[in-house]
């Protein structure tokens, strides 16, 4: 029994990579550690320096926003009970780096398909497709991203050298329908995801004109 029966299920984020086709999930990953901060970034899409003065205030689409989360993996506390976690006294946090490094690589599978082609003489093959990430950030925050930016740090071995700790620092575009489209299972994710934006700033209030020191526009 917890000390504290009423306190809050602490919730993690974390990554789901779907099947881009049927939105079949394939893998979830749960952050160990929710990090402290989550960066956003925003690059406006707007026209740009139009001449024709009618275009000033037009905006191409949505802007291009980027994510940024720094995480910690320590396998610390399993290494205190080896008889209940023999596979991480086995391989230490490999296997969790393992599962966020693959969403960048592609399988090897795919890999030998596309130079079995290639010796047959295929002219053009296509890239290999990978599943489609998301980010989940709580319910209000179900976003498809593209990983752009994947750096681990490993800090701490044990004595067969595997890693058990490592912080993880993850970039991430987000994906929006001008990307995936409007049919694409990650397009209608974004907009339910914009849609939430709405939601959030029509619930923030208007200030008066006066907290600003004017009494309205001239």
């Amino acid at each position: 029994m917890t000390s504290f029966p009423l306190a809050p299920r602490l919730l993690k984020g974390g990554l789901v990579l779907i099947d881009p086709g049927t939105a079949a999930v394939l893998r979830v990953i749960a952050l160990q550690y929710n990090p402290d901060t989550l960066t956003r970034s925003f690059q406006i899409q707007a026209v740009g320096e139009a001449r024709d003065r009618s275009e000033a205030l037009r905006l191409k689409g949505p802007p291009v926003e980027t994510l940024k989360i720094d995480a910690e993996i320590d396998a610390t506390d399993q290494l205190e009970q080896p008889d209940q976690n023999q596979k991480t006294v086995e391989m230490g946090i490999q296997p969790q780096l393992a599962a966020l490094e693959m969403i960048v690589y592609p399988t090897t599978g795919q890999l030998q398909a596309n130079n079995s082609l290639a010796q047959q003489g295929t002219l053009e093959i296509a890239p290999m497709e990978s599943p489609l990430t998301l980010f989940v950030w709580s319910r209000f925050r179900i976003v498809p991203v593209r990983v752009t930016e994947l750096s681990i740090t490993e800090e701490a071995f044990d004595p067969r050298l595997n890693p058990i700790r490592a912080k993880v620092s993850i970039g991430m575009r987000v994906l929006s329908v001008d990307d995936l489209g409007f049919n694409h299972k990650g397009g209608s994710l974004y907009l339910m995801y914009q849609q939430q934006k709405e939601r959030f700033a029509a619930a923030a209030a208007s200030a008066l004109t006066s907290t600003l020191g004017i009494g309205g526009i001239p």
